[in-house]
């Protein structure tokens, strides 16, 4: 029943409530005024480290307001952004969705191609963009007609030396010039505050347009102890870029909480991750498994971990038992895994274990710790056949993942194309099991799965056990065609070292931990695997580079 036919509903009676609407800005002002000496914390594209606060930043995101006003931006605007997890990055988050504006965040792992067409797509009329990015911005924007200005998110002693940069403003002069006075609009929680476009399908990417009300109600359910479990006293670092489904939301949910953020700028590797954690006292970080896996060389070479660091959050890719098993074992920090989707804005489950979990040994609950989580109150969840029957959450059995909710994507911006079910769900395109507990486990992308004699093998926990193989450093499966079972997996790989085990040394490793049936039929050793703009593996890549290699032969 929608909510229209709710509202008319005949005897219906109205709750007496105030009606105020759930807008981006007032999480900043909210901030400003009730954590205003808390700090974020940025190690700056320049170098140093940086130093405000929320009210600081609330003021100068008031400046920034006058300004693009001033440059002609108005309601429903695109104003893209191609920048770092930084605090000028943040003051943009709030602003451009303070006027009415839209703030659409451009993945710089993008092709140049690829950028072109979505700042042609978006008709975005600004560019804000870190010094890091000023050659694409120069290769990319040429002929953008929709494009009024450049700025660099620098001050005027920062300014890119290349010509065709020559009449880019900088962000520091420009905010300058304006009064931290402004008073912020309200208007309908629906109205567009953010885009993201995913590089996750065939083709060329897809705009996500988010709502005001779907950020606030998102940011909600990340403070939430069930999920992130954000506090006031927490010292978050969110090593996912900004650029990536808006950092997670962290950039929302972090001033709803009142905790301290510290933006990692361009410095992700482990090295530079460790330094900043234990000098800014970071107690959680958020991140994919490949940054994870940097840090625990690095903690491992220092025989320590970043002093303050309790927990870590590993989506956008499955973590392997070993990664898991390092983190919790070795240095005694909290893993949880995590799982969405850039139409998912991205929160869908987190894994914290149940108390019936709880107390079990760490061997016992590292099963349920694989499964990427339980579902997150205002996300609905269910798993289908190919016919849309829906199957049992028994753990088992697997389907096609489908959520729905109320900060799930209903359409793609500027797509006439159903995004949805007939029935109101959003296919993920992944295959899962659903236990009885609420317990997710992505078993395979849909068009990844390898289906062997007509049962279905998983390619991701394939390469999780795999991983865990103290040789291999990187793994990837793949389906190759078998003239019996049709398809049978075949096993890529990075080595860790000189020494590449064989298939036999391999399959007898990985025979302790998944079906036998399951075992590959063939491993080749590549020196690294393709990775996508989000750092997931372009398996398509790979396909066309091993479609020759037929099993059993």
């Amino acid at each position: 029943m929608s909510q229209a036919d709710m509202n008319a509903m005949p005897g219906a009676l109205p709750g007496l409530m105030m009606d105020r609407p759930l807008l981006v800005a007032p999480l900043l002002t909210y901030a400003a005024q009730f954590h205003s000496d808390t700090e974020i914390i940025t190690r700056s594209v320049e170098g140093p480290i940086h130093r405000t606060t929320y009210a600081e930043m609330s003021r100068r995101t008031q400046r920034l307001a006058h300004a693009l006003i001033a440059l002609g931006v108005k309601p429903g605007d695109r104003v893209a952004t191609l920048a770092w997890n930084t605090w000028r990055h943040m003051e943009l988050y709030f602003a451009v969705s303070g006027i009415g504006a839209i703030c659409h965040t451009i993945n710089p792992r993008l092709s140049n191609e690829q950028m072109r067409y979505i700042i042609d797509h978006a008709e975005d009329r600004l560019l804000f963009f870190d010094l890091t990015f000023a050659d694409a911005v120069a290769d990319t924007c040429k002929g953008r007609k929709s494009l009024l200005a450049r700025v660099v998110l620098s001050d005027a002693a920062h300014r890119p030396a290349r010509a065709e940069l020559s009449d880019v403003l900088t962000y520091e002069e420009l905010i300058a010039a304006h009064d931290e006075d402004y008073a912020w609009p309200e208007f309908d929680e629906n109205t567009a505050a953010s885009l993201c476009y995913t590089s996750g399908t065939t083709g060329n990417p897809k705009g996500v347009l988010y709502s005001h009300r779907s950020l606030v109600l998102h940011s909600f359910a990340c403070c939430m102890a069930a999920t992130m479990s954000l506090n006031v006293d927490d010292r978050v670092l969110p090593i996912v870029p900004m650029f990536h489904v808006n950092a997670w939301g962290l950039p929302y949910s972090c001033p709803m909480s009142g905790a301290t953020l510290i933006m990692p700028g361009r410095g992700l590797d482990g090295p530079s991750l460790f330094e900043l954690m234990d000098s800014e006292f970071v107690t959680c970080s958020q991140g994919v498994p490949t940054v994870w896996m940097s840090l625990l060389a690095t903690m491992r070479e220092k025989g320590r971990k970043p002093k303050a660091l309790k927990r870590i959050l590993i989506g956008g890719a499955a973590a392997s038992e070993m990664l898991i098993e390092a983190y919790e074992a070795e240095f005694g920090i909290q893993v949880n895994h995590a799982w969405g989707m850039t139409e998912m804005s991205p929160l869908g489950v987190v894994n914290n274990l149940k108390p019936k979990f709880l107390k079990k040994t760490r061997a016992e609950q590292m099963p349920q710790k694989l499964k990427q989580g339980r579902v997150v109150y205002g996300v609905d969840m269910r798993i289908v056949d190919i016919e849309g029957t829906i199957l049992a959450h028994d753990g088992r059995t697997p389907g096609h993942l489908q959520v729905r909710g109320p900060w799930i994507a209903k359409s793609y911006f500027k797509s006439d194309s159903a995004a949805l079910t007939t029935d109101g769900w959003f296919d993920t395109g992944d295959i899962a099991t659903i236990d009885a507990d609420g317990y997710m486990h992505i078993t395979d992308r849909a068009k990844d799965v390898i289906k062997s004699g007509g049962e279905w093998i998983s390619s991701v926990d394939l390469e999780n056990a795999a991983l865990d193989h103290p040789q291999i450093a990187h793994a990837a499966v793949i389906g190759i065609r078998h003239p019996k079972w049709l398809e049978r997996p075949y096993l890529i790989c990075v080595a860790r070292g000189a020494q590449k085990p064989s298939l036999q040394e391999v399959n007898a490793y990985l025979e302790t931990k998944v079906p036998k049936w399951w075992l590959p039929d063939g491993i080749a050793f590549v020196d690294a695997i393709p990775l996508g703009p989000t750092g997931k593996i372009q398996k398509t890549k790979l396909r066309e580079q091993f479609k020759d290699v037929i099993a059993g032969k």
